[in-house]
């Protein structure tokens, strides 16, 4: 499913039912590549878990920049993506998703995009396809209340922070793909 942001794609799967339960493909290459993008190979998965509240991001890497495609095995999350290309003309624009276990919507970001969640259910894990591997020393993170960008976040009170989202650079100050 497009949305706002054209290289932004909300993934939706069948869930097919049973006597004995239920199931659906989370991820088929084939399909991918046909209605979401081409030309992807993810290397590694990462896996988060989080309680009601907690906001991780806005997380991108600098040099090794990483597609993901997000999903929620347990809860509910608010995820965000943020156009951080300065050539783009979506520069420093936004987009909202619910993603949750019921709703199984998987949502992709690829690369030239800052990334991020806040936590609606009383916990949530997530499991992230990442199409490069983690390089700690090229992490970088926006600040994740930054005005400029404006996210409307579905939070009534302060999130939770790592030190490194609180310590996140506003979008201008901030590194940028080109």
């Amino acid at each position: 499913m497009r949305t706002a942001l054209p290289e932004v794609k909300v993934v939706e799967s069948d869930l097919f039912c049973d006597d004995v339960g239920s199931s659906f493909e989370a991820f088929n290459a084939e399909q991918f590549a046909l209605h979401v993008t081409d030309g992807v190979d993810f290397v590694q998965d990462d896996h988060s878990c989080s309680r009601r509240g907690v906001l991780r991001g806005l997380h991108y890497q600098i040099q090794h920049p990483q597609g993901k495609l997000i999903r929620v095995l347990v809860g509910d999350v608010f995820d965000v993506a943020v156009d951080i290309r300065l050539s783009s003309h979506t520069f420093g624009k936004w987009i909202g998703v619910h993603l949750s276990a019921a709703n199984r919507r998987q949502i992709w970001v690829p690369p030239g995009f800052a990334h991020g969640f806040v936590v609606m259910s009383e916990r949530a894990e997530c499991l992230c396809k990442v199409t490069d591997f983690w390089y700690p020393e090229h992490e970088r993170s926006i600040l994740w209340s930054d005005p400029d960008i404006g996210v409307d976040w579905p939070i009534e009170c302060a999130p939770i922070l790592a030190a490194r989202d609180e310590a996140g650079k506003l979008l201008y100050e901030a590194e940028h793909y080109a």
